[in-house]
């Protein structure tokens, strides 16, 4: 179901991941997006993967759970794996039918891709999973500070980059109950050629645009009923702080890097 994907939700927790600073978080899922794409053997893909899966250990949700974020990726992925098979040549021919053959540049890149595509979307979801919207809005502007000097609006780019996640589920939602009704009226969206799938994504589309700009609109006069004025003079209830858990990232953080960069060939 929709409503099951993980990717933009927040689930309340204790766990280490949880209750380190939203900042180092932010940090660290940059600098392991780096090194994802610069792992370029087994080794150092097998490296992040594990680290990846202790991550998720860490922060004591299910894995399946978690897993549930590459379902809206899943088609991306398989078309990167099918594309890099027929395009990339070079290396050992594996197969060949005519004038297509499988090669193993082409095997070896739709691998090192696809674990690309799905240990970012992961990570990302492992932040979003465990630092609640708030955290990561205040977080992101902090981080982001030293704009505001030069007249960015820091506090404006956070807070939409924060309430775009936070509404991903709830348009998967959406979504859901909008495909539910119009199957309960007819609607086929499993058989068919393509065009007509085509077709048929309009009676979803058009109601779901509608529902979104409406919670846009409801949004908007909610934090305007409530005096909201931008990032100008507000004050916070909670100030964010590096504790030892940041320490421990950052110590991590090192490692990762000097591992990767020595199995790095």
């Amino acid at each position: 179901m929709l409503q099951n994907i993980a990717i933009g939700q927040y689930v309340p927790g204790q766990s280490f991941l949880h209750r380190a600073d939203p900042r180092s978080k932010l940090l660290f899922i940059i600098l392991f997006a780096t090194l994802i794409f610069l792992a370029n053997n087994a080794v150092t893909y097998a490296i992040l993967i594990g680290f990846t899966l202790y991550a998720a250990l860490l922060s004591r949700l299910s894995l399946s759970y978690i897993l549930n974020s590459l379902k809206p990726v899943w088609i991306l992925i398989l078309f990167t794996v099918v594309l890099h098979i027929f395009i990339t040549k070079g290396g050992t021919v594996y197969f060949q039918w005519g004038w297509f053959t499988v090669e193993e540049q082409g095997v070896r890149q739709a691998i090192f891709i696809s674990l690309r595509l799905g240990l970012l979307i992961l990570i990302s979801s492992l932040l979003t999973l465990t630092t609640s919207p708030i955290d990561l809005t205040e977080g992101l502007e902090r981080l982001l500070g030293p704009l505001g000097k030069i007249g960015i609006p820091v506090h404006d780019i956070a807070l939409m980059m924060s309430i775009a996640l936070r509404f991903i589920p709830t348009l998967m939602e959406e979504t859901d109950k909008i495909i539910k009704a119009q199957t309960a009226r007819g609607a086929n969206f499993t058989s068919g050629s393509l065009v007509r799938r085509a077709k048929n994504l309009i009676p979803i589309a058009i109601p779901l645009f509608v529902s979104a700009f409406r919670r846009a609109e409801e949004l908007a006069l909610a934090m305007e009923a409530r005096g909201y004025r931008g990032g100008v003079g507000r004050t916070r209830l909670n100030k964010l702080t590096f504790t030892w858990r940041d320490g421990i990232v950052a110590v991590v953080s090192v490692i990762l890097v000097i591992v990767i960069g020595w199995w790095r060939t």
